[in-house]
């Protein structure tokens, strides 16, 4: 019996496999279903491109400190020091961007190789505030809108060393001084600001999971998992995220006070974008789907939109869920002007009730799971190469855009991140997997758009192939391959063939 079950799910995972890529054959979106104001990018980031993470008078990030504590934990025990050399070969960069045809680069800023120890009275690192002069102007000079971000994943060790970083409300003081001195810098020019990336990633993988700096948990995530570096996964995630949302509103009405007028930018957030569909139809699947999207994304969508976190968050997280005072209330609603999803992937909801003695942690709050298959054994979507947590789902991207225009009063939305993998290329660097990846999530968003949906813009992940954290450099997600045996040589994939001819209604 469990032998023919098998070869049934088989069999449904070949067909839904089989009827993705037929149906990825014949996709029906060109360049001029956009708007002619609607922005496609090419997205990048300082820590997983620079490198030259000790020259030039940059301080050490968090990142840059847990990797020398625990190299180990990288996949391939890579690290950042060099990563593309993005650092010293921008201009370089700039012409494979240009090349694409694309209107803009998302790139962010290194907070420390601009204030090295993290503070204004730590001192100004003049060499990095006129490296970004440069990159900013190389952009402009070939075309290209710089959309930046003020902090990818990567904030000064320093203010961990000093006071907890992002465990300390003093770290919304040091996030303003940066900000401030960022948009007097380049704000001239910048018209596109976003002030963080993934909050969500920052507070779950390093304070509640253990596994991203600064490894702060209670409760290891698995029985052979690294351990803990001290912390409390029950408080610590929601106090990190609280700080983040309280850096972010107060960077936002900052901007607005002071250099909106003169400057006539926007700014946003990025916010990780994973859609949930349930388990099974059971009432307690299709609540757990539901439970996850509120614990992840209106854990910031609820106070920015609202004032405050969503109602099931203080309902199972309790005493130990922070409260914002009426002012912060006031200065959270509303901060934004656009709101950044990063969209790869989507999983199925399962509702899991709490276990007697379950030890008390953010991921077991949520009183659900998630996983790649439904009840059926049926694979939510094909599994990418190199990295296992992303499933092709790109219905999925629709549906969550047409989540937010419904529970958060229709924001204006960029998709600042999407991108699949590949962990092997051939000689002929040939990716059509990619091709289709694009069309298919394109094709989504043009639907949402036809439903109401207010998308703005479309950046892929990434231009070339990359560091990615705890994976290394073994997952590829670039346009452009980077050999890293011939010194760092950027060869375009076919995909960056492609889509220049798609942007001009060639393809």
């Amino acid at each position: 019996m469990g032998s023919r079950t098998n070869v049934f799910t088989t069999l449904v995972i070949l067909c839904v496999i089989a009827s993705f890529s037929a149906e990825s054959s014949t996709i029906d979106v060109t360049r001029s279903d956009f708007p002619a104001d609607f922005v496609f990018g090419v997205t990048t980031d300082a820590p997983q491109y620079e490198g030259a993470t000790d020259v030039a008078g940059k301080g050490p990030s968090v990142w840059d400190n847990y990797i020398e504590k625990f190299p180990e934990r990288i996949q391939d025990h890579s690290n950042l020091s060099t990563a593309t050399d993005s650092y010293r070969r921008y201009k370089e960069d700039v012409v494979a961007i240009k090349n694409l045809g694309v209107d803009a680069n998302r790139f962010s800023i290194a907070w420390t190789r601009i204030l090295p120890n993290g503070s204004l009275n730590g001192g100004i690192n003049q060499e990095g505030l006129d490296h970004y002069n440069n990159v900013i102007n190389e952009l402009l000079k070939n075309g290209i809108q710089p959309f930046v971000t003020l902090l990818h994943f990567d904030p000064p060790q320093a203010l961990t060393d000093k006071y907890g970083g992002v465990l300390s409300r003093s770290f919304v003081a040091d996030f303003k001084d940066y900000c401030e001195l960022c948009f007097k810098t380049y704000g001239d020019r910048v018209k596109n600001w976003i002030t963080i990336n993934e909050p969500l990633i920052m507070a779950k993988m390093g304070y509640d999971l253990g596994v991203g700096p600064p490894a702060r948990c209670s409760v290891p995530v698995k029985e052979h998992a690294p351990p803990c570096t001290g912390g409390n996964s029950g408080t610590e995630p929601y106090t990190v995220s609280h700080n983040l949302l309280l850096a972010h509103a107060t960077v936002v009405n900052l901007y607005r006070e002071k250099f909106l007028g003169d400057q006539g930018g926007q700014i946003g957030i990025s916010l990780v974008g994973q859609y949930v569909e349930p388990y099974s139809n059971s009432v307690e699947d299709k609540a757990a789907a539901k439970r996850l999207l509120d614990f992840e994304i209106g854990w910031y969508m609820g106070p920015l939109v609202y004032g405050d976190y969503p109602i099931i968050m203080r309902h199972l997280a309790k005493e130990r869920m922070p409260s914002f005072t009426v002012e912060e209330k006031k200065i959270m609603k509303g901060s934004f002007d656009f709101i950044g999803l990063n969209y790869y992937t989507a999983r199925f909801g399962r509702y899991l009730p709490r276990k007697h003695g379950e030890p008390i942690a953010y991921r077991n709050d949520t009183l659900a799971t998630v996983q790649p298959k439904n009840k059926d054994g049926v694979v939510i979507g094909p599994k990418a190469e190199g990295i296992d947590f992303i499933y092709s789902y790109p219905q999925g991207l629709q549906k969550l855009l047409e989540f937010m225009n419904k529970n958060y009063q229709c924001p204006k939305v960029y998709i600042t991140e999407n991108g699949i993998t590949e962990a092997k290329l051939d000689k002929s660097l040939k990716d059509p997997h990619r091709i289709q990846y694009i069309l298919q999530h394109l094709y989504q968003i043009k639907m949402a758009m036809k439903n109401g949906v207010n998308v703005k813009g479309y950046f892929h992940w990434s231009l070339l192939d990359n560091f990615e954290f705890r994976q290394g450099f073994v997952p590829k997600f670039g346009l452009y391959y980077v050999d890293r045996e011939n010194n760092l040589t950027r060869i375009p994939k076919e995909s960056a063939k492609w889509l220049p001819k798609f942007l001009n209604d060639k393809a």
